[in-house]
């Protein structure tokens, strides 16, 4: 009888990756306090002083709060333990819910642009000097979000985190546009710039549009099986290649799951070994790809004959 540890269970579970899921948890919590204090104060001091630019903002923040507690709902489903109708786990629920949140926030900041585009020709009127310090405050806080989540998602391999992150620099593009078009407002001839505001809010709404779509395309893909990128291949490549016993990898297909990765590796072998020190080979080979590769959730192992040239 096989004495491999693995041997007697094929249930599918990762306890390495969770300090990476308590993590993008803890930096998810973070961004969704400070985002729904930036959105309400924004929209305040946007109804306040009638700045659009402002306004459109504030939307901005609040939508990052939706995508935020999906993504937290989904990371708690993501590490529900695996069940008959479910035997890969619940991982891709970060995805799918990536995947709804996008196309909502993208529709809301199209109903934004539209009624930017429609107050163009309204009078309306200018906004007073402190909405500038609000705007500078949102880009510096914006700014340094993304950095901390920057590292964060590094350190975790995470690419929820990081796409996170880059949302955070678009919000910080963003609102430096408003802090530009607050400024000419505030600093040019009278009413001929109020105008400003207005085109400042059509350029939140551009980055919106493009950090949503960028979510919308790597969720998409993550559910389609793309395949991982080649620093990863390449990392479980060479430490497969490490085990004894195997001559080559044939094929290696590696595909993203929520935080997590599943891998199917097709390992040369000389065949003229029995089956029983295949089968061991293999097992050694997934154990080995499962400590090297904390995000690694499973490995299926199939032997091949190794054939030179």
């Amino acid at each position: 009888m096989d004495k491999s540890p693995n041997a007697k269970s094929r249930t599918i579970s990762n306890d390495a990756a969770k300090p990476l899921y308590r993590e993008a948890v803890r930096a998810s919590v973070v961004g969704l306090v400070i985002n729904i204090l930036l959105g309400g104060i924004k929209l305040s001091a946007g109804i306040v002083s009638g700045s659009f630019a402002l306004i459109s903002d504030a939307v901005n923040s609040l939508g990052d709060v939706l995508t935020t507690v999906a993504v937290l709902v989904a990371i708690h489903f993501a590490q529900k333990p695996p069940d008959d109708n479910h035997p890969y786990g619940h991982t891709r629920a970060e995805a799918i819910a990536g995947v709804n949140v996008a196309v909502v926030v993208l529709l809301s900041a199209l109903g934004v642009g539209w009624e930017a585009i429609t107050r163009l020709t309204e009078m309306h009127s200018m906004p007073p000097v402190w909405t500038l310090w609000i705007a500078g405050i949102n880009v510096a806080i914006k700014e340094g979000l993304y950095q901390y989540k920057v590292r964060v998602g590094r350190r975790t391999g995470s690419t929820a985190v990081l796409a996170n992150a880059w949302d955070h620099r678009s919000d910080a593009f963003a609102s430096f546009a408003v802090l530009i078009g607050l400024s000419i407002v505030r600093l040019g001839e009278g009413e001929r710039f109020l105008w400003a505001d207005e085109v400042a809010a059509l350029f939140v709404v551009l980055a919106i549009a493009w950090s949503t779509s960028k979510l919308f395309m790597d969720c998409a893909s993550e559910l389609m099986d793309v395949q991982a990128n080649p620093e990863i291949l390449d990392s479980i490549r060479e430490a497969a290649l490490r085990v004894p016993g195997v001559l080559g990898v044939e094929t290696l297909w590696v595909r993203k799951s929520g935080l997590e990765y599943l891998a199917d590796i097709h390992i040369e072998v000389d065949p003229e070994i029995s089956v029983l020190e295949g089968h061991r080979i293999s097992h050694h080979v997934r154990d080995e790809l499962l400590l090297h590769e904390v995000a690694l959730r499973d490995v299926l192992v199939h032997l091949e004959p190794w054939r030179e040239g």
